[in-house]
């Protein structure tokens, strides 16, 4: 039996035959037409606009009613067809250098595509698909031939691919489609939201599966541990039949505890929050007690200009009329170096997780900080808003972002424009600068939430985008939970809220030392919340803070997770043994 390693990102098991499944490839060439013929050939480029359209108003009308968030990719992609920009480059190359259509439409697409892929921020690299999609959808009308995609298979399948685009993910035949493998991609890809999304097991990022897997064979696809098994032996598929049967059984179980009070075992209430990067509503409103992070760059980077302070303004009002009461952490722009947009041009850094990005890049445009700000705050007027700043290293950075604010609170008084005068101001913890004088930062903040994701490879120096070092990227290793447990310790010391919005939260096992450290507020995705409220039920306050000890003492991640895990087999086997008396 031969096992290939991925990333899971889909949690789950399946057993099926692979599907080795290739999208539409078009063979583009460098062509050129005679000179005379340039109107003819750009209408061949508009009328594939037009039936791109026509098919992608098609899977939006399907798709409005039963799952509208995956409505919106499609939505995207008619965008990206009307994009004035892509469209212009297109009709030059036509125009101007007489190139086919075909060949525009590949290297203006692909030019584009490209740019977006040297993005380190994986939401913005993933749009880098949305553009390759079109692109192909473009170049198959072109090309005169008819949609190729996974809406109709024939028996229950593992789909491998190098890649699936958004198109292939959303309309795939859910009924047959068992797991997905995919030798590229990542937790934030398109492929990662809809199979989570669609409860399909998905391991990413398996090296070469396309040339090892083979159609029709038999495999095992283990997306809790990140495994593809190729030709498992008889005893192996009997043992994962019975895993899948109790994967499903605690799955069903789990998702009682959605919207359960989340409480530990021995009665303690702790807050479990959301975060979110739209100001779309989400199914995850109804099950959380605040909003821990809102991402407001993604009103930047869906923008094709910089967003106004009306604009601003209405998306965050938008976003506290979901909330439905609940509080809501503004983060401030958080991007810059690694995080390009195309209407703001930013000098290329080295280092750009470690250059002017997040707070530093609004510290040094702050008309563009003040803008955002404002908006912030006369949206406070109509809900309880918080606002938080990312990418904080030093008390300058806190008292020259409080100023900033005071500014803008100055201004909208002037104006008698309202707004919640005693708004909360906190920080993101993500750099042990600040995570080291955490006192002194709770001295000048009201708040603060940790980002364990860029805490975790500041503290480790990795970079976490980085798959060749990706071992080194160990989040629930002793050394973070002691700089979370100091984190933690000096805000409830300061009487201060703390929580944590990084992927950490989300993580069952991490979640119960994370409490034991004294956390009491966890920000996660929506698919975490009913793990993390189940995982939590099963410890009393003093065993979480006993093993939140032990752990600290260990040497290795790999002993944590171990340990860990060990700890919660041990009360589940008890919980069942306690149900059949």
């Amino acid at each position: 039996m031969r096992i290939l390693k991925g990333n899971p990102v889909s949690r789950g098991i399946a057993l099926a035959k692979v599907y080795i499944y290739k999208a539409f490839k078009a063979d583009v060439h460098e062509s050129y037409f005679e000179a005379g013929q340039e109107a003819l050939k750009f209408k061949q480029f508009t009328d594939a606009l037009a039936a791109a359209e026509t098919e992608l108003d098609a899977i939006v009308a399907s798709l409005s009613v039963e799952s509208p968030e995956k409505a919106k990719i499609f939505t995207a992609h008619i965008e990206i067809l009307n994009d004035e920009e892509v469209a212009e480059e297109v009709k030059d190359m036509i125009f101007s250098s007489r190139a086919m259509p075909d060949y525009a439409v590949d290297m203006v697409f692909t030019e584009f595509a490209i740019l977006l892929e040297k993005a380190r921020d994986p939401l913005i690299a993933a749009r880098a698909a949305d553009l390759r999609d079109v692109r192909n959808r473009v170049l198959r009308i072109l090309k005169g031939e008819k949609e190729h995609n996974l809406s109709n298979l024939r028996e229950k399948v593992i789909v491998v691919a190098h890649d699936l685009l958004p198109s292939d993910t959303a309309t795939l035949d859910r009924a047959h489609v068992m797991g997905i493998v995919t030798e590229v991609g990542g937790a934030t890809s398109h492929t990662a939201i809809i199979a989570r999304s669609y409860k399909i097991p998905a391991v990413l990022g398996v090296s070469d599966a396309t040339e090892i897997m083979k159609n029709g064979e038999m495999v095992i696809l283990d997306a809790l541990k990140g495994q593809v098994m190729l030709e498992p032996e008889r005893a192996t598929i009997s043992d994962y039949e019975v895993k899948l049967e109790e994967f499903l059984k605690s799955e069903k179980l789990t998702a009682e505890y959605l919207g359960r009070i989340p409480l530990v075992a021995s009665g303690e209430r702790f807050s479990v929050g959301l975060n979110i990067g739209t100001t779309e509503p989400d199914e995850g409103f109804k099950y959380v007690d605040f909003i821990g992070l809102f991402r407001t760059e993604f009103l930047y980077m869906e923008s094709e200009h910089m967003p106004t302070e009306d604009e601003q303004f209405a998306a965050y009002r938008k976003v506290l009329a979901n909330a439905m009461g609940n509080p809501v952490t503004l983060r401030t722009l958080d991007i810059g170096g690694d995080k390009s947009l195309r209407y703001l041009v930013l000098p290329k850094e080295d280092n750009p997780f470690l250059g002017n990005r997040a707070l530093r890049l609004c510290l040094d445009m702050p008309e563009l900080f003040k803008t955002q700000l404002r908006a912030a705050l006369r949206a406070s007027a109509f809900g309880p808003m918080q606002i938080m700043f990312p990418m904080v290293g030093t008390i300058d950075d806190v008292r020259a972002a409080k100023a900033a604010v005071q500014e803008a609170k100055a201004e909208l008084l002037a104006e008698g424009i309202p707004f919640d005068e005693k708004i909360n101001i906190g920080i993101m913890i993500e750099i042990p600068s600040i995570a080291m004088i955490a006192d002194l930062a709770a001295e000048e903040t009201d708040f603060a939430s940790v980002g364990t994701n860029d805490l975790t490879q500041y503290l480790h120096a990795v970079d976490r985008m980085n798959q060749k070092i990706a071992d080194y990227y160990q989040s629930s290793s002793p050394a973070m939970f002691r700089i979370l447990g100091k984190i933690f310790k000096e805000y409830n010391d300061a009487g201060k809220p703390v929580s944590v919005c990084g992927e950490l939260a989300g993580e069952p096992l991490a979640a119960i030392v994370l409490f034991g450290l004294g956390l009491r507020k966890f920000s996660m995705n929506a698919s975490n919340i009913a793990h993390v409220k189940r995982v939590l039920s099963l410890f009393t306050l003093a065993e979480t803070e006993e093993i939140a000890q032990n752990v600290m003492n260990m040497k290795t991640q790999n002993e944590v997770e171990t340990y860990l895990k060990a700890e919660v087999a041990k009360r589940e086997q008890k919980l069942t043994a306690s149900a059949k008396k």
